[in-house]
């Protein structure tokens, strides 16, 4: 007899009740021939997020929602943490399914992802992660663009995450293997699992649409640019010894706005100043000059 897979989902949340309610709704809407662990770990909200979370779990046992696949198991815990890595990890730890995926409470997942990442994984055996294609939409729901995303290359990450993390599912044995999120990370805790994964193991791709990416001035994304740069630099300099120089670029870019208004000739002259001494410090000879060249000349035809 044919033994069926459990997908366990992950959802970290800190009063996030204007969006959460979308979010479960994505996650227990999902159809097909697997079960449901879905396990949202909320950082003790003020908000009306658990009375959100309770009412959806009412739905659940009193068999009011239409369930699409062979079962859903629903938890949830309401209490304060270390950060968003410490509660993925906490959930990931609570969990007992063979596939593994986490999900912010402002994203949402697409039709069908659940079974799009289980087809793949039944279809290629070695891979031991897999993501797919992902979108930008507005505080509305409104789509804004596609995620620039592409088929899985090691060296290119160092260039740009090119994987949208609720796209992302994983086979449980990663955890063994690689380990969990380093909850010492803020912001850029799913790039640096996605490079520590992929430093040992085969990494697939799907073209099939995954997950929606929220895009508002609160996240974290948005308003954080600085610190999150900061974060990114550190994490690709530590695993792969330079930083590219686009990293640099926005870095400094960021930095010098701090300070003073963007294109005014002092925010210029301190970027520049900024720019080159990260780039000596982080790159000495690991960038050839013509690269280098290369870049300025298209970044003075786009600017």
């Amino acid at each position: 007899m044919k033994r069926h897979t459990t997908i366990s989902v992950v959802t970290p949340s800190y009063n996030q009740g204007r969006f959460i309610e979308e979010t479960i709704k994505s996650v227990i809407s999902q159809a097909g021939d697997f079960h449901i662990e879905y396990l949202i770990m909320d950082g003790g909200s003020k908000d009306e997020s658990v009375e959100i979370i309770k009412k959806y779990e009412q739905m659940l046992n009193d068999k009011s929602w239409p369930v699409k696949c062979l079962g859903i198991s629903y938890k949830w815990v309401s209490e304060k943490d270390e950060g968003q890595a410490d509660a993925v990890n906490k959930g990931f730890r609570a969990s007992t399914g063979e596939i593994l995926g986490w999900i912010n409470s402002d994203d949402t997942y697409c039709p069908g992802a659940f079974a799009n990442a289980l087809k793949h994984f039944e279809a290629h055996k070695e891979d031991i992660m897999v993501y797919g294609e992902g979108f930008h939409i507005k505080e509305n729901g409104e789509l804004i663009d596609r995620y620039y995303t592409e088929p899985f290359d090691y060296a290119r990450l160092a260039e740009v995450c090119y994987i949208l993390q609720p796209t992302v599912f994983l086979r449980r044995r990663v955890l063994d293997e690689t380990g969990f999120l380093n909850k010492e990370l803020h912001y850029c805790m799913d790039y640096e699992y996605w490079i520590r994964i992929g430093k040992r193991f085969k990494i697939g791709y799907t073209s099939a649409p995954m997950a929606n990416f929220r895009v508002y001035p609160e996240t974290k994304t948005m308003s954080r640019r600085l610190e999150i740069h900061r974060e990114i630099i550190m994490v690709i300099n530590g695993n792969f010894g330079y930083v590219p120089i686009n990293w640099v670029v926005v870095f400094a870019d960021e930095y010098a706005n701090k300070l003073f208004k963007r294109r005014n000739i002092l925010f210029l002259i301190y970027r520049d100043i900024v720019f080159k001494f990260l780039f000596a410090r982080f790159n000495r000879h690991k960038i050839s000059t013509l690269k280098l060249i290369k870049f300025f000349c298209t970044k003075k035809k786009s600017d």
